[in-house]
């Protein structure tokens, strides 16, 4: 899961594709899948292993279950259909483009106003690298923590379950349990700099590895999963487990409102040359940012192309997007139309396979670009405009209406972002 756009309350044990409905309101317009931009181009079947993987997940949610919302809602019986047809399909590009043509029909996806506007921002991350030791000592003194024993998550539906939460106000609360005086009460969780500034968990969560670069951990905050390379070579895999309920805010603007960087220059290259050019600094503005993120060692079998994402299916390269999942459901295929950082389209078949807290809205995506320092300096770099067409599976309402009616808003639905911040 993204960190930044991690979803800091996902668990295995939740739903993998099921959303709640839209923060705010959204248009699903019925459009031709031949008509899409480079639907003919792309080597489609390179999506297959996302694909695939989200369909074993979404198989194992209760046929009943409805999944998504508005004109795009579906049974979870009807997704499991149309995913067997993708799962029949050997390999090849005009195999994958017959099944998803056969099965599925096509949205594009826009948030409604006076003026329907069907583009949005989609930027980029990427999986952290960093070198760490599995002991403390040398140049390795950064804590990169596991799940705090004493960390404690309450989700307010569980105790009001047909309540309207205000806007605003999230459905999921982290906090700890003091004893006040008058019995036991539940506080906030701690703040980042009571957590590296101040070791306030040092006895209550264990250390997964010391890395070598504070920087590079923040960064690992911010992206939510990472690769630690050992002293020995040996590659350690680590991923999102649980946030300290924090709210999120990122290092460049931090950066900007100090007045360490310049308006347009904030990006992820900038903010991490400023922070390592500028060490007895650093700590100080990195602590503003008061969420802080958990992690859990990720087993192999779990990470065959890349990190785990908030669907709790290993992330593809150039084929995963992070998305609301208020507005996109979890595992579904999407149409990507936008450029990358060098203004070359990308008009592709990705999946929505990740979430993150700073992914929301109707149009809004996050572009997963696999690991290394390539990855860094392309998802560093991305902030493009463009937009995306959702499959769902084909279902008589979905051909009914030419106009789609809109889909109201609902200020339940939360975002669980794999992306941690």
């Amino acid at each position: 899961m993204r960190a930044q756009q991690p979803a800091p309350e996902a668990s295995p044990q939740q739903a993998p594709v099921e959303t709640a409905k839209p923060a705010s309101s959204v248009l699903y317009a019925p459009v031709g899948i031949d008509t899409l931009p480079g639907w003919q181009e792309d080597s489609i079947a390179e999506a297959l292993p996302a694909l695939r993987r989200s369909c074993e997940r979404i198989k194992a949610i209760a046929p009943d279950r409805i999944l998504g919302t508005g004109n795009i809602a579906r049974p979870a019986s009807a997704w499991h259909d149309a995913c067997d047809a993708i799962l029949r399909v050997g390999g090849g590009d005009a195999a994958l483009r017959a099944a998803l043509s056969d099965s599925f029909v096509a949205f594009r996806v826009a948030a409604s106003g006076e003026t329907p506007n069907e583009h949005g921002l989609f930027t980029g991350y990427y999986e952290a690298d960093l070198h760490g030791a599995l002991e403390q000592g040398g140049a390795f003194q950064y804590p990169i923590y596991g799940l705090p024993r004493d960390l404690v998550s309450v989700d307010v539906r569980d105790f009001a379950a047909s309540a309207n939460l205000p806007a605003g106000v999230p459905s999921t609360i982290v906090g700890r349990v003091v004893d006040s005086g008058r019995g036991q009460r539940m506080m906030p969780y701690y703040s980042r700099a009571e957590i590296d500034a101040e070791r306030a968990i040092a006895s209550a969560a264990d250390v997964l590895v010391w890395a070598d670069d504070p920087v590079a951990v923040h960064i690992l905050h911010i992206q939510g999963s990472g690769r630690v390379t050992l002293p020995d070579g040996h590659v350690m895999r680590i991923g999102f487990a649980a946030s300290n309920g924090r709210a999120f805010k990122g290092i460049g603007s931090i950066l900007l409102e100090a007045g360490a960087l310049r308006p347009g220059g904030a990006s992820m290259i900038a903010v991490r040359e400023w922070l390592r050019a500028h060490p007895d600094e650093a700590a100080k503005y990195m602590n503003l940012n008061t969420r802080y993120i958990f992690f859990r060692k990720l087993e192999p079998a779990e990470t065959e192309d890349g990190p785990v994402g908030a669907s709790n299916v290993s992330l593809t390269p150039g084929r995963s997007l992070a998305v609301d999942p208020r507005v996109i459901p979890l595992g579904a295929p999407l149409w990507l139309d936008t450029k990358d950082p060098d203004d070359i389209p990308i008009q592709r078949l990705v999946v929505a396979q990740d979430t993150g807290a700073a992914i929301t809205g109707a149009v809004r995506g996050d572009y997963f670009w696999g690991h290394g320092e390539d990855a860094f300096m392309k998802a560093a770099r991305m902030k493009s405009t463009g937009g995306y067409v959702l499959f769902v599976p084909k279902a008589p309402e979905s051909l009914s209406s030419p106009m789609p009616p809109q889909v109201a808003p609902d200020e339940n639905g939360q975002n669980a972002p794999s992306q941690p911040q």
